[in-house]
């Protein structure tokens, strides 16, 4: 007897995956729908089950290779650090206390 073969256990018949879309922003991290494992230079893989994830490309975050917004923390176009709002305790102006 020969065996007819099965459609449905024809690999090339199979429903494809959906492709995994990846959103690149002008000054952001690169998101990433998920799940996704990812392998840095050093060779060490971090998983992550997220629906999306946003990977660093500025490599100041402090949870590389995942994006922890650090990237806001600058001016654009320069490297000198903006300091959080939070932070700031004089709102008109440097040197106002010190005017006669």
């Amino acid at each position: 007897m020969s065996s007819v073969p099965n459609p449905s256990e024809d690999p090339r018949r199979q429903p494809r995956p959906r492709p995994r879309r990846v959103t690149l922003g002008h000054e952001g991290p690169v998101l990433v729908e998920g799940p996704v494992e990812v392998v840095d230079e050093s060779g060490n893989t971090h998983v992550s089950d997220r629906f999306v994830v946003a990977l660093c490309t500025c490599r100041r975050s402090r949870s590389y290779p995942w994006c922890d917004t650090s990237h806001r923390r600058r001016v654009r176009g320069g490297d000198r650090p903006v300091p959080p709002a939070e932070d700031a305790e004089d709102t008109e102006g440097p040197g106002r206390d010190d005017v006669p």
